[in-house]
């Protein structure tokens, strides 16, 4: 990172989705068959309690801030606890909306029994930052606990910004990453009518077939130390955060800006960042949401950038569907099980892949690879771009 002392370290990461609950079986979902039959894709049968003391304690979180604890609960068993002063401990998190699904019930509830009816807990659930202030409080988490509310690229600035305390020698160790659970009926009615979902229910990103996402939802959370003390305390380095970059489209309040300009300037931040060149880039994991306007516009800023040293490219999200705020913690762990097994993961779905502009998308079946530094892209409704440059952990 520009101007940085310290290298920034990835010592643990936890993950819910609907493709695999755990790393482990995250992993084996998106090697697994794609989204093909409806607008949404959510857990299914989801229990907190494993995550919570007792079942009032659940009941108090909403599904947005469930889903956050039992991915940092993973994180922490992967990476264990920095030996590091609390004080300089920080939460760096994420969430494109908060807690719908308690905002929508109890505006229910308000109008069909009145108002002395609403739940006293509606504020503390519904809050966007509920999630990360609830793993500051778990964990006795005392540095910086701060949330990023910048659409579908949330997440991944999260990262980026958590990223750069560490490497500034403003904290040592950090918890960032992202959780988001919209699928209500009023959250889905309103993706659907703005012509957002895609009508025949298939996530195909850059497929010339491709009319829209199917809505996701999940958390992802990782833990990141300055790299010395992670080396000193014996810590098992699965990742090194390389570089970030985050720009504004200033453009339009859903489309991106055509060519993908400002995502072109991103992703070249990013590397200037990380002091990487594009031909350093050995991955790409795409924002590619299966919408016709960001999946041409990333395409564009890709071949713009990577013109003369295009890398293979994937989008997960034909498994994961769009988790919006959550999507780039659930694609940063996708690039570092990318790493691990060797293997890059099939765009799912995809099958014709648009042709306006070059690019070498991973389709029909998983691409062996020599693991490298791995750019990790999302653009959010606002205009906001976020990319994230991984590295290994060797």
């Amino acid at each position: 990172m520009e101007g940085r002392a310290r290298r920034v370290a990835i010592t643990g990461y936890g993950v819910v989705a609907p493709c695999g609950i755990g790393k482990q079986a995250f992993w084996e979902g998106l090697l697994g068959p794609g989204l093909t039959d409806g607008r949404t894709t959510s857990i299914a049968e989801w229990d907190p309690l494993p995550w919570f003391e007792n079942p009032k304690e659940a009941r108090r979180a909403d599904r947005v801030e469930q889903f956050a604890v039992a991915a940092a609960a993973e994180a922490f068993e992967h990476a264990g606890r920095p030996d590091v002063d609390p004080t300089r401990f920080g939460t760096i998190f994420a969430s494109g909306i908060g807690g719908l699904h308690t905002l929508e019930e109890q505006v229910q509830i308000r109008l069909e029994k009145g108002d002395r009816r609403v739940s006293p807990f509606l504020i503390p659930m519904l809050m966007a930052n509920a999630s990360g202030a609830s793993i500051s409080m778990r964990y006795g988490l005392q540095g910086p606990n701060e949330t990023i509310v910048t659409a579908c690229a949330a997440s991944t600035h999260a990262i980026g910004y958590a990223a750069r305390l560490i490497a500034w020698g403003m904290c040592d160790a950090m918890v960032t990453g992202g959780s988001e659970a919209c699928i209500t009926l009023t959250g889905v009615a309103g993706f659907a009518n703005m012509t957002a979902l895609s009508s025949t229910g298939v996530s195909m990103p850059f497929d010339t077939k491709r009319d829209g996402f199917v809505m996701g939802e999940g958390a992802g959370v990782l833990v990141l130390e300055e790299w010395n003390a992670a080396v000193a305390r014996g810590a098992n380095i699965v990742g090194e955060v390389l570089g970030a970059g985050s720009t504004a489209d200033a453009h339009h309040i859903t489309a991106p800006s055509p060519g993908g300009v400002g995502a072109v300037r991103c992703m070249n931040l990013a590397l200037a960042d990380a002091g990487l060149s594009p031909a350093d880039i050995k991955q790409i994991n795409a924002h590619g949401t299966s919408t016709p306007l960001n999946d041409a516009a990333e395409a564009a800023a890709v071949a713009s950038v990577f013109a003369g040293a295009m890398p293979p490219m994937t989008s997960t999200k034909g498994v994961t569907g769009h988790a919006l705020g959550a999507a780039g913690a659930l694609e940063a762990i996708a690039a570092l099980l990318s790493m691990q097994h060797g293997l890059i993961p099939a765009t799912a779905n995809t099958t014709e892949v648009l042709g306006e502009v070059a690019i070498d998308l991973v389709t029909g079946a998983p691409r062996a690879w020599e693991p490298g530094p791995v750019m990790s892209n999302n653009f959010g409704f606002g205009g906001h771009n976020g990319t994230v440059i991984l590295g290994p952990g060797a």
